[in-house]
């Protein structure tokens, strides 16, 4: 690790201790000690505990959002379903993550319903897409796009909410099962007329 440039090694170290602890743990004296450097030397590459979290955490959610929606599909329910696994697989994968960027309250979090709108969010984007699509081709009822997505986001985060909060005594795979046959009811409910 020494031989990295000192700003890398200390966003490793940083992404490390975020990773496996959550984002509390990242403090600038603990991501120096990791990174062998002192404290001090942190603050000319990073000028505070936050901007750093944020530029790990904003790395970390683009590694996550690269494969975001590639699944193979065979129609548009399959692709929504695919997005549902990429969140699963975010959500379950990296928990600290998940919660430092999902449930953790920050100044900069994206903020509904404008921020949604914008088509900046790498997780919404897409489905919000997909949504618009259906109910464009008569598989979804028209309705408002942007708050049925919405209606579909929620539900998927507060059922990981639930995992995650030690509510649901499920194996991991029966969980992802009950994911997709509530997201599945929600989807029947909104069915339109093409179904």
């Amino acid at each position: 690790m020494s031989d990295a440039p000192t700003a890398a090694r200390i966003a490793a170290a940083a992404r490390e201790i975020l990773l496996n602890e959550g984002a509390d743990a990242v403090t600038m004296r603990r991501v120096a000690a990791a990174a062998g450097i002192s404290p001090m030397a942190t603050y000319r590459h990073y000028p505070n505990r936050e901007t750093l979290v944020r530029a790990v955490a904003d790395a970390l959610f683009a590694e996550v959002a690269q494969g975001w929606g590639k699944r193979p599909h065979t129609d548009l329910m399959s692709r929504m379903y695919g997005l549902l696994d990429d969140f699963l697989d975010f959500a379950l994968g990296s928990p600290n993550l998940y919660t430092f960027l999902h449930t953790d309250r920050r100044e900069d979090a994206r903020r509904f319903p404008s921020d949604f709108l914008s088509g900046t969010s790498p997780t919404f984007t897409p489905l919000l897409t997909l949504v618009r699509q259906g109910m464009g081709e008569g598989l979804l009822r028209e309705d408002d796009p942007l708050e049925v997505t919405l209606t579909l986001v929620a539900h998927a985060q507060g059922m990981v909410q639930l995992y995650l909060g030690g509510r649901m005594a499920l194996s991991e795979a029966d969980f992802r099962a009950l994911c997709k046959r509530t997201t599945g009811r929600i989807l029947h409910g909104i069915a339109g007329t093409a179904q």
